[in-house]
């Protein structure tokens, strides 16, 4: 995560308004989170009554790259706002994997394993790599410096490249981008972004997070 980040910029979020979502039904309301409030959350969650889990909000500002943040999008519940190369000029940040992360692909689409690969392979991908990014950086500086349109000369740069956004969503949501983006078989890369999304999940709903981890994770 070199140039990234994922920052909470702002929440309404937090296990009460899961219990007075769903006490709504019989006309009651909590002030505070008690033990029968807890003991709902989990029966929600056993049961997988999920809507009173979207009462809430987050709003997470990203920074990643462009090939993380199209994995990112495939989660379309939730509202996006993406930094534009049409009308801002694209920084000098690419990723490049540590040579450590640099993996062969076996097996068959749906079933992949990674395995790693020599100290060699991975020196020469890492290189590789950071030599594109260069190449397609100058010649991004140099269309600008003629006076190509930014939103032309973008096209010239790899998904090595850092975007950033705005995410705004609910926790419902949340549990069902972690239950994909933190398992085995999500891209590695996507991953370490979802774990920081799960840390600050656990600490604004710890209990609806504890009981999403005891029934396995799966979204209500």
């Amino acid at each position: 995560m070199e140039f990234g980040f994922v920052r909470l910029d702002a929440s309404m979020a937090d296990d009460l308004s899961v219990v007075n979502a769903a006490r709504v039904s019989f006309a009651q309301e909590s002030d505070e989170l008690n033990e029968s409030g807890v003991g709902l959350i989990r029966f929600l969650m056993r049961e997988r009554h999920g809507t009173p889990f979207e009462h809430n909000a987050f709003r997470f500002h990203v920074k990643c790259p462009v090939f993380v943040a199209r994995e990112w999008f495939r989660h379309r519940i939730g509202s996006f706002n993406e930094f534009s190369a049409r009308y801002s000029t694209v920084g000098n940040e690419f990723f490049k994997p540590n040579i450590a992360d640099v993996r062969t692909q076996v097996g068959k689409p749906g079933s992949y394993s990674f395995e790693p690969v020599s100290q060699e392979k991975a020196a020469m991908a890492v290189q590789e790599i950071s030599k594109l990014n260069e190449q397609a950086y100058a010649t991004y500086e140099r269309l600008i410096d003629q006076g190509v349109a930014k939103e032309l000369a973008r096209v010239v740069l790899p998904v090595s490249m850092y975007t950033q956004f705005y995410w705004t969503v609910n926790a419902r949501s949340i549990m069902n981008f972690l239950s994909l983006r933190t398992s085995e078989t999500a891209q590695r890369d996507i991953r370490e972004y979802a774990k920081k999304v799960e840390e600050h999940f656990s600490t604004s709903m710890p209990v609806t997070h504890k009981a999403w981890v005891e029934n396995g994770l799966v979204c209500p």
